[in-house]
């Protein structure tokens, strides 16, 4: 993403023991203006206090850019963050900033301006690095400025995109890991299947680790103030085990796979950004919808299928 005349980019490698960073460069120059660490934070770094060890991270991915925040004294693009590992929670207590997270970053530094992390302590693979949606929209008769996104673990989100807070965290998934999102402190609130997990309990995970939405582009219509994406039903066995941790090799922590052969429901499926969602329509596929889905004003709705249409 070039923001306010900075190259910025990310590293994957979330399953590999990586220290996740940002890099900002000058894209006349190929040089390096600056570098921001995304997860294990150092000694004396906001968020340091999150991380008991450090030899764990994630990635930064995805990237939105909000080019009036940019101009203004805001300056800030927004990017999601990856997954914590390993996948297993025991040995890294804590918040584990800034894993499964959105950041608000400046362009010129790197600072981040602030930032919401959905999942603290995240165990499931529920990173956020696919699109946050910009929209202007009415929330109790005013207009908001927010980003919204479809999470993995089967809430759609809808945050003030000015400082990080949130609006609303509705479910369209069915799931088990968090009750509810509590709003006034934006954490989830956890049930007793997460702490089941943590004590190293195997459960059925709903929605499973391809998530209720994975990495497919859903598309925002402002003028039916609609969200369009393509959603799973789905569910994975899962166990935490405590991995073999050595740096640059795959540390999971996770024994997956599936408890039966069941046909899970994909749907396209229409959401209000501000309010429960509501379902349009749903169809039957044997494969995940990694399609995604692009609004006209037309009044069109465009998306794939598996066969190649």
């Amino acid at each position: 993403m070039v923001a306010d005349g900075v190259l910025i980019t990310g590293i994957s490698g979330a399953e590999f023991g990586v220290r996740a960073f940002l890099d900002g460069y000058d894209p006349e120059t190929g040089k390096r203006l600056w570098r921001r660490y995304t997860t294990i934070p150092a000694p004396g770094e906001k968020g340091h206090d999150t991380w008991r060890r450090t030899i764990h991270g994630s990635a930064a991915a995805a990237r939105t850019l909000d080019y009036r925040l940019v101009r203004s004294r805001a300056r800030s693009g927004l990017l999601g963050t990856g997954n914590a590992g390993p996948w297993d929670p025991r040995g890294r207590p804590g918040d584990n900033l800034y894993t499964a997270s959105v950041l608000a970053i400046s362009p010129k530094t790197g600072e981040i301006v602030w930032h919401y992390q959905l999942v603290p302590n995240e165990m499931f693979d529920l990173d956020a690095v696919w699109e946050w949606i910009l929209a202007d929209i009415d929330v109790d008769g005013a207009k908001c400025k927010v980003a919204m996104h479809f999470s993995r673990g089967g809430f759609l989100y809808v945050i003030d995109r000015t400082n990080g807070s949130v609006i609303t965290a509705k479910p369209f998934e069915e799931g088990q890991l968090a009750s509810h999102v509590d709003i006034k402190t934006g954490r989830p609130i956890e049930t007793e299947v997460s702490q089941r997990v943590r004590a190293g309990e195997q459960i059925e995970l709903w929605p499973g680790q391809w998530g209720g939405k994975n990495w497919a582009h859903a598309a925002f219509n402002p003028e039916t103030g609609l969200l369009y994406a393509n959603t799973m039903h789905n569910s994975r066995l899962i166990k935490s085990f405590r991995p073999s941790i050595r740096s640059g090799n795959a540390i999971s922590g996770s024994k997956t796979g599936r408890r039966r052969d069941r046909r899970a429901d994909r749907a396209c499926r229409r959401h209000q950004p501000a309010h429960r969602p509501a379902r349009l329509a749903r169809a039957d596929r044997r494969h995940p919808a990694l399609f995604a889905v692009l609004a006209t004003a037309g009044g069109l709705l465009f998306t794939g299928k598996e066969t190649g249409e």
